[in-house]
């Protein structure tokens, strides 16, 4: 319990409040890596990873996608496709390094002849690298939990596609996302703050997060994700337009039950399709009489890993916001921890 009795056993608001810095550092280990590819031997890049650490293979396709020559999968499974081979780029990332999915499926990736790069803070993971001399990312230790490492775990593979050339630039964005950072959080530090009052209208509800574009869609998941692990409680994602071609449909009737226990949350951005801003406004005029509440937060910053990154650390801090309006400790995940423990002893 710290001074404002707000509950949080594991710091996970000082680890979300630190991104920015967090990111700086992540930067500066990925720069002048060894062992890595040349350009030319590069045909496809693969990220493989679970959860909090999974994400980051998101962001690489989100940021790093649209203007790469060669396609990215990400892989969040046991199993690894049969194109992957010794024309593969592969980032491995694993915050703990025991990661089950990641592990099985890396074995497969070398055996392949993949070219794999590690993110890890250790475990297994950082031992198989050691034991194959694979690159090795390592990851603060510190951290107290995966989904507090984003940026620790998602910043490296942009460095090092810009390191073997086919991402020019990164650092530039990445410099500006840190920027923005800053200027957020000097923001949510205020009393009164936006994160604040967005989560006392969310509280009493399930949210469900709209967003578009692949930007969008990874902001969303990790909202949801976050009120999902921070709160111990629901919390769902949709993705325009595809929400306009079955979702949207779904909220015609049962007005008895939306309009007390359920309100949206619109993340917008600049790399917005035009007709995608037309299909918020007209969704909002359809659904706000349905809901408790229709909620819009705008993405700030310069570039698409600033308002990316600007949305995340909002997300995070309206996530905390909502566990300390719950009295709910933020940091530990009891129901995740029973789970990995089930399956390792075959119950």
């Amino acid at each position: 319990m710290d001074m404002d009795g707000v509950l949080d056993s594991m710091s996970m608001w000082d680890a979300t409040l630190g991104l920015p810095e967090q990111i700086e550092r992540a930067a500066e280990s990925a720069i002048a890596l060894g062992g890595l590819p040349v350009r030319q031997d590069i045909e496809n890049i693969a990220v493989l990873g679970m959860g909090g650490s999974g994400i980051s293979g998101d962001v690489l396709l989100a940021i790093a996608g649209p203007f790469l020559a060669v396609p990215v999968v990400v892989i969040k499974s046991y199993t690894m496709p049969a194109f992957v081979g010794p024309e593969t780029l592969l980032f491995a990332a694993s915050f703990s390094g025991d990661t089950e999915e990641t592990l099985e499926a890396v074995q497969i990736a070398v055996e392949q002849g993949a070219q794999v790069v590690i993110v890890t803070g250790g475990g297994e993971l950082a031992a198989f690298a050691e034991r194959n001399h694979l690159p090795v990312i390592h990851v603060d230790r510190d951290i107290p939990q995966p989904r507090a490492a984003f940026g620790a775990m998602s910043i490296p593979p942009l460095v090092v596609l810009e390191e073997v050339g086919l991402f020019p630039g990164a650092t530039h964005w990445i410099d500006l996302a840190v920027a923005q950072l800053k200027r957020r959080r000097d923001q949510v530090l205020l009393s009164g703050s936006e994160p604040a009052v967005l989560a006392e209208k969310l509280v009493e509800t399930v949210p469900v997060i709209a967003s578009s574009a692949a930007l969008g869609a990874v902001a969303g998941f990790r909202w949801k994700a976050q009120i999902n692990e921070n709160t111990k409680s629901p919390a769902f994602t949709t993705v325009l337009p595809e929400t306009c071609h079955n979702e949207l449909t779904g909220w015609e009737e049962r007005t008895d039950l939306t309009k007390s226990s359920f309100s949206w949350v619109a993340l917008r951005h600049d790399a917005e399709h035009p007709q995608v801003s037309r299909r918020f406004e007209i969704m909002r005029e359809m659904l706000e009489p349905k809901l408790a509440h229709f909620l819009t937060q705008r993405a700030e910053g310069e570039g698409d890993l600033a308002q990316l990154l600007d949305l995340v650390l909002f997300g995070d801090v309206v996530s905390l916001e909502l566990a300390k309006l719950m009295r709910i400790d933020p940091g530990p995940i009891p129901v995740l921890v029973d789970l990995k423990q089930r399956l390792r002893s075959g119950e």
